[in-house]
């Protein structure tokens, strides 16, 4: 396989379309632990502790996506770099690391989607109880 400047330029539209998801996903999780924060200190409920858990374990996750974002992007940078000293065997190792962490990012996204949606299950086991159904 040829290894050529614009193949690791690629991953930088990738990387940032995927880190500006990763950061909305931050911004409305720290907008709803605010939210359930506010709420706890109202009214001590088990649901809105087990939310914040939840949430916890969320942010954990969306902190640790967008590191290995972060470090596909910079490893993407470096092989280009080694690509442009003429070190094409380095590179490709470079390259095919980035991808590594690229993925990973990747998995903990969709583990993290995974919980999200167990969170909306909390939520709505809520209404569940109030409306009967």
């Amino acid at each position: 396989m040829e290894l050529t400047l614009t193949t690791p330029a690629l991953l930088f539209s990738t990387v940032s379309l995927v880190l500006l998801a990763y950061t909305n996903r931050f911004l409305a999780v720290a907008a709803l632990i605010r939210k359930l924060a506010n709420e706890y200190k109202n009214k001590e409920d088990k649901r809105v502790v087990d939310q914040i858990r939840n949430l916890k374990v969320r942010v954990i996750l969306i902190r640790n996506m967008q590191m290995f974002s972060i470090v596909a992007l910079f490893l993407s940078v470096l092989c280009m770099f080694s690509l442009f000293n003429g070190e094409e065997r380095i590179a490709k190792y470079i390259f095919g690391i980035s991808l590594i962490s690229l993925l990973i990012s990747l998995g903990m996204s969709l583990r993290e989607i995974q919980i999200s949606t167990r969170a909306l299950f909390i939520q709505l086991s809520d209404i569940a109880d109030d409306v009967k159904l």
